[in-house]
């Protein structure tokens, strides 16, 4: 009897400690990532830009961390926003991603999101996803809502648009024009209703949870309704300080959709009026991004979740006469993140360069799940506290563009163009002045002209600066898809 007494406390200890295992899985930290489509650094209140009016991210900023220098690492084709996000999901740098076979890896369950899940995480998705096919974010993440193309339905009145005043027959707030409100409901609260629907699931699991709500906004056609639109009168928005009314080199850019938003050359008026609606939009955005907030609040599990706020890329909107994001300045590859969660501190700005692609690296490291072979981003939580700002960033387009940054310092290399740009970004933040051809400036160009070969090597990328032509045929059928017609999502 006595024998018989011990094994069942024995077993019973066992049991209770197979339980306490589960329960301390059970408090591994939620996720929540919120992420924008060409939401610029600077389109954010908090970031000094007193115009815009972003409450809801304002507050982020004052409850967590931001990196004030987070960048998107470039594109092999006009679609950045789709080199960005399978960036995100696959864990490859630029060129590794360029050649990366999804649908291998959603089938063999190699994508980040599905690394999480065979974690023991509850998985949810909803919005933009950009990463080929719509099954394939079926497959990804295992609760998935009204997965969004590229972007929003286009519509021909939005390019055929008359900027000269009392002549523009566009109107951002009217739902007629479909775009945002195609299916009845602007597509911004549908992923806001999406979210209260997940948090509803979220409730009754005691399973943690990564969810990824992927916002359309603020990618053109720019509409907002008119209570937001109202915030913005055109003739009130400054002008940037680098308006242009063309860009000096040309890129071969002119005829992407992105570049269309606006006829050449710009006029201040266009880019008061581009300004006006992408503020708009950011603003509305911004409080379906309250009440994202306030539904994980009602859920119960605010306390124990991290939540990251970032974007794919930026945007040009009118800044060096440029509208789009197939550019190298800081207004296009440079993108607000911010991460609030269990005791990371509140109110503090991280100046030491990342990746956006860190956000799904670091909710991997979060998730407990293994670090697979060949991931080639970092987690940003060691910077959280040991802010070291050393290092070099990179940044690339197509056979057309390349980019290193130390942060002080960006060199910019054109080489089909055989033009260099070398800019002081401490002395110059809005990127106006070339220095490349000053004498005094030299060592520093051949220093940073040194970075980029040093990067462009690390990254495995086709280009040879020293033989462009000889590489041009290198890029193969992203040259020729973007010679057609590139779309520029």
């Amino acid at each position: 009897m006595w024998m018989y007494s011990r094994k069942i406390l024995w077993f019973t200890g066992l049991i209770a400690l197979a339980l306490s295992f589960m329960a301390r899985a059970d408090e591994r930290p939620n996720i929540l990532i919120l992420f924008a489509d060409d939401h610029a650094y600077d389109a954010l209140h908090a970031h000094g830009n007193s115009v815009v009016k972003t409450p809801h991210l304002d507050k982020l900023v004052e409850r967590g961390v931001s990196f004030s220098h987070a960048y998107n690492s470039g594109a092999w084709n006009g679609a950045v926003c789709m080199a960005s996000r399978r960036m995100l999901m696959t864990g490859k740098q630029v060129w590794g991603a360029s050649k990366f076979n999804v649908a291998t890896a959603v089938n063999n369950r190699e994508m980040l999101p599905q690394r999480i899940a065979d974690a023991g995480y509850d998985t949810y998705y909803a919005g933009k996803w950009h990463v080929g096919p719509q099954v394939f974010c079926e497959k990804t993440w295992g609760n998935t809502r009204n997965i969004r193309p590229g972007m929003p339905n286009q519509t021909k009145a939005r390019y055929e648009r008359d900027f000269t005043p009392g002549r523009d027959t566009w109107d951002p707030a009217d739902p007629d024009f479909q775009g945002f409100w195609k299916g009845g409901k602007h597509w911004s609260e549908v992923l806001a209703d999406d979210a209260e629907l997940f948090f509803e699931q979220v409730k009754k699991s005691e399973k943690p949870f990564c969810m990824m709500l992927a916002f359309n906004a603020p990618h053109d056609p720019r509409q907002a309704p008119q209570a937001f639109q109202d915030l913005y009168p055109y003739d009130t928005i400054p002008v940037p300080d680098n308006f242009l009314s063309e860009y000096p080199y040309d890129l071969k850019e002119k005829k992407i959709r992105d570049e269309m938003l606006a006829p050449f050359p710009r006029t201040k008026h266009s880019v008061q009026v581009n300004q006006s609606e992408y503020y708009a939009l950011v603003s509305h955005m911004d409080a379906q991004i309250g009440k994202i907030l306030a539904h994980l609040e009602a859920s119960g599990k605010a306390e124990n979740t991290y939540i990251i706020f970032t974007a794919d890329h930026g945007l040009g909107c009118g800044q060096h006469g440029l509208l789009g994001k197939q550019n190298m300045y800081d207004h296009s590859v440079r993108v607000p993140f911010i991460v609030v969660g269990p005791k990371l501190p509140a109110g503090k700005t991280v100046r030491s360069p990342i990746y956006l692609q860190s956000a799904m690296a670091t909710a991997l490291e979060l998730s407990g799940a293994k670090k697979p072979e060949g991931l080639e981003f970092e987690s940003f939580l060691p910077l959280i506290h040991a802010d070291t700002r050393m290092r070099d960033i990179y940044s690339s387009y197509c056979d057309s563009q390349r980019m290193v940054t130390d942060g002080r310092w960006k060199y910019i290399s054109y080489p089909l163009l055989s033009q260099d740009l070398l800019i002081d970004l401490r002395a110059d933040p809005s990127e106006k002045k070339n220095l490349s051809k000053n004498p005094e400036y030299q060592s520093v160009l051949e220093t940073m002209q040194a970075k980029l070969k040093q990067q462009m090597l690390a990254m495995q990328d086709p280009m040879d600066l020293d033989n462009p032509a000889e590489s041009y045929a290198k890029f193969g059928p992203q040259r020729a898809k973007k010679k057609k017609k590139s779309s520029g999502h």
